[in-house]
């Protein structure tokens, strides 16, 4: 068997069995690939090609299929890395697997024309892995970052993430249950909240039922972190602050909770209305 023998049957097999996506691939072949390469210890970019696969090898391999079969873990979670914008991040079991689409526009500059110069202070709220600190520290080398979760066994894998990209100097990892325990001023808040809602929440694959409850889960509505934060930020932010959010597929809860606050969005992959950002000013009209 060749390599591309082996991803080829091993995509068949995950579909077979009806696992999902959405961990860092979209699609059978893409999560065959990284499973066959990562068994084999190729590296992720290596192309697949006719080499040969021993039958020690296929083994490996077939053993690790098996296991994200039986298990429905993402396989990040099995191969302990992932990647967002091509940073590798370390990661398990005690944070959720790092997708958030504010990589996306932190990476393609999108952010930056909301920056003033006077930027300096910048917040990541649910940070989890520290994923979007870790992106934040590389895109804006002269800013401090602080790195806040609820969840100390989140922050234990932020501290390795931190340390693997030598930035210890520069990232502060908090214990926060929201902004309880960050006075600021911040320049920046960026923040992927607990935002999915109830019956999407009943509804979820099993892979994302292996990831903490409670950075996912946002109530009824999926919006009870996210009035909090709106109350409490404009007392943590500079004066020329602004916060930017994800809320995935909660747009429709989300304009029911604040129909007349005025956001701009903030396209990426997913859509036109999954990340948006918000001024101080604005989130200050609000009722308090």
């Amino acid at each position: 068997m060749t390599l591309q023998e082996m991803v080829s049957a091993s995509a068949l097999r995950l579909d077979a069995a009806g696992v999902s996506y959405g961990h860092g691939t979209l699609n059978a072949h893409d999560e065959a690939a990284w499973l066959v390469l990562w068994g084999l210890g190729l590296p992720l970019d290596n192309e697949i090609d006719e080499r040969p696969i021993t039958t020690d090898q296929q083994a490996q391999v077939q053993a690790l299929i098996d296991e994200r079969i039986r298990t429905r873990k993402p396989t990040a979670y099995l191969t302990g890395e992932a990647w967002l914008q091509g940073v590798p991040f370390d990661v398990d079991e005690r944070a959720i697997v790092p997708r958030s689409l504010i990589a996306e526009v932190l990476a393609d500059g999108t952010i930056d024309a909301w920056l003033s110069d006077q930027t300096r202070c910048v917040l990541d709220l649910c940070t989890g892995n520290g994923s979007l600190a870790v992106l934040s520290a590389l895109a804006w080398p002269e800013v401090q970052v602080t790195g806040a979760d609820i969840s100390i066994d989140a922050l234990a894998v932020a501290r390795m993430n931190v340390d693997r990209h030598g930035l210890r100097d520069r990232i502060t990892l908090i214990e926060s249950d929201g902004l309880s325990a960050l006075p600021g001023p911040f320049d920046l808040i960026v923040c992927n909240p607990p935002y999915v809602c109830q019956a999407r929440m009943d509804a979820l694959p099993a892979e994302y039922r292996a990831e903490p409850e409670l950075a996912l889960a946002g109530g009824v509505d999926g919006m009870d972190f996210v009035r909090q934060l709106f109350k409490d930020a404009p007392s943590r932010m500079s004066e020329d602050a602004v916060l930017v959010l994800e809320i995935g597929n909660e747009a429709d809860h989300f304009w029911a909770s604040f129909p007349r606050l005025e956001v701009a969005w903030l396209g990426t992959s997913a859509g036109e209305d999954q990340v948006l950002v918000v001024t101080r000013d604005a989130l200050l009209t609000l009722p308090r």
